[in-house]
């Protein structure tokens, strides 16, 4: 019996260490930072700001600053939200009643009062604010660690794969992928692993000549370090270990911070490849995660290190700003609440500013690839 609470107190420890807490450190550094943005580009427009929260339900412990916001921790932390003078509740639905008395002093500090160009660019900052975080993020990681690049040289190619069908030869160097550069081995393998089933086009140097060849990669389900099943398009080609191919380049504040940009819209390119072919029939769903995934995927990447962790947090601030950005929010009197489609109407009612729990994204994506050990074979 006394083994038995040791050992279930032992699975609630790793529960809460290796799993609750990377994903709660994740998740509120990118709902602040989120929230940040649309509160900061309020002020700057002379919006009231009546609340600041991290979380939402029962408050937790906050404070009030001199200009009146209640700046608060709340119990439930799987979301945020700013609200704003005149709204009635945390989606920033108006407040009928409160709208229709306001004065003229009043209305010129509500949100609902607002030209169009203010709410869209309220709406519009917490994405943004995402994406800069993102940037922010790869761009620390490149400046500290690097970036190890293998080139894009075949070391062999499996018998009986998709490669040896489409001609590849060991020593062969990949250029370009329908059209797309690659400089590395990992380049070439994001590209496959999102493109099973799709014939692709694939320029190869060979003995210092060009060759085009024409390659399906083969749909695989696999299993990562970690017991998490996923199908990706796989090639059957072996990268090169020669070290004259593998190098690790070192970044100053500048080239860091380009090649953040450039990690960050692949993330973006690819997501929306992934889900067009959703929608399409072309890619199943089951690659997808909500939060429950998002917390698993947050403490196997906290395993791997701190640096892991905080690749994966770019990731899904990259994905959260995705989703604020380009999903309409629930229809609230007709109206409709990506900044995009505001601006377009000259829609008089306010978008929710709220981040919701319900964030769905490609968790095989992009910076969270350095959670597995996939890097060996494509």
């Amino acid at each position: 019996m006394s083994w038995n609470l040791i050992e279930h107190f032992n699975l609630l420890g790793h529960i809460v260490v290796g799993i609750i807490l990377p994903f709660l450190f994740v998740l509120t550094i990118i709902v602040f930072v989120h929230e940040l943005g649309h509160f900061l580009v309020a002020r700057w427009c002379g919006i009231k700001v009546l609340v600041f929260s991290v979380g939402f339900g029962p408050e937790l412990v906050g404070f009030n600053d001199r200009h009146g916001t209640r700046w608060k921790i709340s119990a439930i932390p799987l979301a945020g939200y700013v609200k704003f003078f005149g709204d009635e509740n945390v989606p920033s639905v108006p407040d009928a009643n409160a709208v229709a008395a306001m004065n003229t002093d009043e209305r010129r500090v509500s949100f609902f009062h607002q030209p169009v160009a203010a709410r869209a660019a309220v709406v519009a900052a917490g994405p943004i604010a995402n994406f800069l975080l993102a940037i922010a993020i790869f761009a620390t990681i490149f400046m500290l660690y690097g970036k190890q690049e293998t080139t894009a040289r075949v070391d062999s190619v499996l018998p009986g794969s998709a490669a040896e069908a489409a001609g590849f030869q060991s020593g062969d160097l990949v250029l370009s992928i329908d059209g797309k550069p690659i400089d590395t081995f990992k380049d070439m393998q994001e590209i496959v692993a999102l493109n099973p089933d799709v014939p692709l086009t694939i320029v190869v140097e060979r003995g210092g000549q060009k060759v085009t060849l024409r390659a399906t990669p083969k749909l695989t389900e696999d299993r990562d370090n970690f017991g998490n099943v996923y199908r990706i398009g796989r090639l059957g080609l072996s990268q090169t270990n020669s070290p004259q191919d593998v190098k690790t380049r070192k970044f100053g504040p500048l080239g860091a911070i380009e090649e953040a940009a450039k990690q960050t819209w692949f993330v973006v390119d690819q997501t929306f490849a992934y889900l067009g072919k959703v929608v399409v029939g072309r890619a199943s769903t089951d690659q997808l995660g909500g939060p429950l995934r998002i917390a698993q995927m947050s403490g196997q990447a906290a395993s791997l290190g701190f640096s892991t962790l905080m690749n994966w947090a770019g990731l899904i601030s990259v994905s959260l700003g995705i989703d604020r950005a380009a999903q309409p929010l629930p229809d609230t009197a007709a109206r409709r609440g990506t900044p995009f489609v505001l601006w377009y109407r000259g829609d008089p009612g306010p978008p929710a500013v709220g981040t919701r729990a319900g964030i769905r994204v490609p968790y095989r994506l992009g910076a969270d690839r350095d959670v597995d050990d996939l890097y060996s074979v494509e």
